[in-house]
């Protein structure tokens, strides 16, 4: 068997780390941000903190174009069709944040009328805290997302397929 030099500029690997490597860097946000929450997710955008620096600036408002969804603030029984709506029409591999405590647990609207976290309707891959949560801690989530879709991707994307993913949510099994 030959062996055979590559030049310098050649370089080698596994075509799933390349496009893991291109989902994690190349990811556009579908913001559904209600409250105080959404102004902090505008913030995170603007100059200050300059999340295209992640590769995550492209702000979409069609789910059609969207692979990340961040749900920032409390969501209403009302609202929560839409949003589940919205997630569905999302394309695979998506992924969502929610940032805040109303999203994440109700935060301190515990009534009838808000959802008590997002996760019993949706997926979420990352939670941030706070209330509201800074921009520098949606940046940090973003870059966890990140590392997350580095390790799990493969090119076909059957890691989507798996039934931790596919099973219904705690709200419609109750």
């Amino acid at each position: 068997m030959a062996i055979v030099e590559l030049p310098e500029n050649v370089g080698v690997t596994k075509l799933d780390e390349v496009v893991s490597w291109c989902r994690k860097n190349s990811l556009w946000p579908m913001p559904y941000a209600t409250a105080c929450c959404g102004i902090e997710l505008m913030a995170t955008g603007a100059s200050k903190h300059d999340i295209a620096r992640f590769g995550a600036e492209v702000f979409r408002f069609s789910p059609r174009q969207c692979d990340l969804m961040i749900v920032a603030g409390r969501v209403v029984m009302k609202m929560m069709p839409v949003l589940q709506r919205i997630w569905q029409q999302m394309h695979e591999p998506k992924w969502c944040i929610s940032m805040g405590a109303c999203a994440s647990t109700g935060g301190l609207f515990d009534t009838y009328s808000v959802v008590q976290g997002i996760d019993r309707f949706i997926p979420v891959d990352v939670y941030v805290p706070g209330c509201p949560p800074r921009p520098e801690q949606l940046i940090q989530s973003i870059v966890d997302l990140q590392e997350k879709i580095q390790q799990e991707g493969k090119i076909w994307g059957r890691e989507f397929d798996a039934p931790s993913r596919q099973q219904p949510k705690r709200a419609l099994q109750e």
